[in-house]
């Protein structure tokens, strides 16, 4: 295959299909994204029987436990798939949405509109579950997408780009709004990263490996993430209770995610209260603890082991894995100087019952996503309303955090005359 003109007339028929996309009705839109919901919920067997071939291929490449655990299509992943596209149906269509409409002393009005960006690229590893939420999304906000998955799922990814097919050809939509990569050549995405002429925003999913290859490749914008280092931190006001639940949830619910605590800080008046019986928790689901001095002794005393003495490097680590780094801090100010020196700003929580501190602890952690008494595993398009994430970003420009439907729109001003000329 000729990479390079394969790639081309993806982008050329996308930027076709974008001004098509730009002027679709809500209705067929909405029309479309149920359409795809009700083909997966008919064809669940025949798209799981797809994935299981892309499973036993990871399986035989030595692939580790948190890829496959990404990789893979259970009956949830299909429910969360189905829920997603219609939460995103039910969602208000922001395309076209006017605001700050004010009067000006010449006559005009001045306002904005809420508008597409155009063509949206995906590039992402493993997660087949992406392929719906990134095309539900672009369509619902009136883009153009070109989807590029990782070789491992390109099984699933095949199934549900015909599932995608059928919704937009029911509702009237072009067809090449949604077009997924059929080649696991990796010098298409090379190429998609470079198509500023087709492609307006590349969206990467993926490990650190592809981010940092896109970070020195692309030439079209991103919006991105690189790390994933999310901390909680208990302060000597938290209620133990609630120390527990967010903690262990935070680390145990999943470990190859992004928003996956990996480093738990633990005020010193309260460490020798929660620390032991959060390692009797983490123990029992083999969780690696890296742990600091102090940290380490409190848990000894507690006869929890084995233990691993944390570096420096632990503090700047995603592991991604049933590996956990503990550190003892003085309070707040340490745990938020901690947090901004070694995190990657992207989810942090605390956990108190004290308001100002918890008002402090959201206004200087400088991160995309910032708690008070909940799971760092909430920092998700789905779990805050927008019916599924095109991606997180960590960048302060144009996004930030989980990106759903305004993140794919951008704003134009708009203005209303009735024939004045500038004096």
């Amino acid at each position: 295959m000729d990479i390079d003109h394969y790639m081309t007339d993806l982008g050329r028929r996308a930027r076709a299909a974008s001004r098509l996309m730009a002027r679709a009705t809500t209705a067929a839109k909405n029309d479309a994204l149920r359409a795809i919901a009700a083909a997966i919920e008919r064809d669940t067997e025949r798209l799981k029987a797809a994935n299981a071939r892309d499973l036993a291929r990871a399986a035989t490449q030595g692939l580790d436990a948190a890829f496959i655990d990404r990789l893979t299509l259970s009956d949830k992943a299909l429910r969360t798939m189905i829920d997603g596209l219609l939460q995103v149906a039910a969602l208000p269509d922001p395309v076209g949405e006017m605001s700050r409409i004010k009067s000006r002393p010449s006559g005009i009005q001045v306002g904005q509109m809420r508008v597409p960006l155009g063509v949206v690229g995906i590039i992402y590893e493993a997660r087949p579950n992406v392929t719906i939420d990134a095309a539900a999304l672009c369509l619902k906000s009136g883009n153009a997408t070109i989807l590029r998955g990782g070789s491992e799922a390109i099984e699933s990814n095949t199934e549900l780009a015909r599932t995608i097919g059928e919704g937009l050809h029911a509702a009237g939509l072009p067809a090449d709004a949604v077009q997924v990569v059929s080649t696991t050549d990796r010098a298409a995405v090379g190429k998609l990263a470079t198509m500023t002429e087709y492609v307006d925003v590349i969206v990467p999913r993926g490990g650190r490996g592809l981010i940092e290859r896109l970070m020195a490749e692309a030439r079209v914008p991103m919006i991105k993430h690189l790390d994933g280092i999310c901390h909680v931190y208990i302060d000597d006001a938290a209620d133990l209770q609630r120390a527990v639940t967010v903690s262990d949830n935070a680390k145990t619910h999943r470990y190859g995610t992004c928003n996956t605590m990996e480093t738990l800080l633990v005020a010193r008046g309260i460490a020798p209260r929660i620390l032991p019986q959060l390692g009797l928790i983490y123990r029992g689901k083999q969780v690696e603890l890296r742990v600091c001095a102090e940290s380490r002794a409190i848990l000894q005393a507690a006869d929890i082991g084995p233990l691993v003495d944390a570096t420096e490097a632990d503090w700047r680590t995603e592991y991604l894995a049933p590996v956990l780094s503990i550190k003892i801090v003085d309070g707040l100010d340490a745990a938020i100087d901690h947090i901004n020196t070694y995190g990657s700003a992207h989810t942090d929580a605390i956990v108190t019952e004290n308001h100002d501190r918890a008002m402090r602890f959201l206004r200087e952690v400088d991160s995309a996503s910032v708690m008070i008494n909940a799971s760092t595993r909430f920092a998700d398009g789905f779990e805050f309303g927008l019916g599924a994430e095109i991606g997180i970003s960590n960048d302060k420009l144009h996004a930030r955090g989980p990106v759903g439907l305004e993140g794919l729109t951008s704003l134009k001003y708009i203005v209303f005359g009735h024939g004045e000329a500038r004096q």
